[in-house]
């Protein structure tokens, strides 16, 4: 049977850190499913067809990686997925502990997913989202936080 994870965000934009996350899973995991949400807090820069239009493009010869968009609660789109395994990435004590709330209101829905956490690289660690976002619209050049050979303006 295939050991599959999702691994859920909003990913506006997908960096750096998000890549090791899930290069670093595919050695737990046969699988790993980039789940690409909506998040209604959160303003988009990049649309989520063009998120994940980018995922597939880093992970391109990653045969192992999938990548989907989806409306909704992670614990359902985990389901239609066919796994009850849900990846998370931890940047710092402020991401766990966000995370440890997201993790008991997930329980709650579905008893079954379990969350894996992995520990950011410490090299990646200041790496954000929202500081890429930042970085972008004063006009600096954000190639350092992408993975490698994304041109992040390519996806506007």
């Amino acid at each position: 049977m295939e050991k599959k994870a999702v691994f859920a965000g909003s990913f506006d934009p997908f960096t750096a850190g998000h890549e090791d996350i899930v290069r670093r899973a595919l050695r737990l995991f046969d699988c790993v499913v980039v789940g690409v949400g909506h998040n209604v807090k959160k303003k988009g820069l990049l649309s989520p067809d063009n998120r994940v239009r980018l995922i597939r493009d880093v992970f391109r010869d990653e045969p192992r990686v999938r990548v989907a968009a989806y409306d909704g609660l992670t614990t359902d789109f985990c389901r239609e997925q066919g796994t009850g395994i849900l990846l998370r990435g931890l940047r710092s004590v402020d991401d766990f502990e966000s995370d440890r709330t997201i993790d008991a209101v997930n329980k709650r829905l579905d008893p079954q997913i379990e969350t894996f956490y992995l520990l950011t690289d410490p090299s990646l660690a200041a790496i954000s989202s929202a500081v890429v976002k930042e970085l972008y619209s004063y006009g600096a050049d954000v190639g350092c936080f992408m993975p490698q050979g994304i041109d992040l303006g390519k996806y506007l």
